[in-house]
């Protein structure tokens, strides 16, 4: 789905730019919007080929809970790297609640991020609100994104893996 995502990116930008489409691109837009009109998809999400699994995330959503995961992931590594996850977590959630009242009524509304936050902690937090996923969220929320990967644990009843023999 995400190379999906990328083509139509692609055409919407030089569609914007008034830039001519490959054949390629042109005859995939041609049959997305062909299916659409003749009813043999039920949305435009369908014709184009987004789908999620019912009861699902949309695209769009999963694409903002990425992206905002990720500029939180940075901001705990960049400006909080000291401290543990649970340190991590509720500092950037303070920040965060604090951000949500006093800057981003005013931030949303802008296409780019003020200049005055490159650098800082309010660079990563304009991104993770400007990503449209669900923001602020709790410490809970907080340390399960900013928690390091576990490794996976054996299944019950699996043969153990070999272990390197001493030389």
């Amino acid at each position: 789905m995400l190379s999906v995502i990328k083509t139509l990116r692609a055409i919407f930008e030089k569609c914007a730019r008034g830039e001519p489409l490959t054949a390629k691109e042109a005859a995939w837009l041609a049959a997305a919007f062909a299916a659409y009109l003749e009813h043999r998809c039920r949305s435009m999400d369908e014709a184009f080929g987004l789908r999620w699994p019912k009861g699902g995330v949309p695209w769009w959503l999963e694409e903002g809970i990425r992206e905002r995961n990720a500029a939180l992931a940075e901001l705990g590594e960049r400006h909080f790297g000291a401290l543990s996850t649970s340190g991590r977590s509720k500092g950037i959630a303070r920040l965060s609640r604090r951000y949500a009242a006093a800057n981003w009524p005013h931030d949303a509304l802008r296409p780019e991020m003020p200049a005055r936050y490159r650098g800082t902690p309010r660079a990563y937090l304009w991104r993770a609100f400007k990503s449209g996923a669900p923001m602020p969220l709790c410490e809970r929320q907080m340390r399960n994104i900013l928690a390091p990967a576990r490794p996976a644990m054996a299944t019950p009843g699996a043969p153990a893996e070999p272990r390197p023999q001493a030389q």
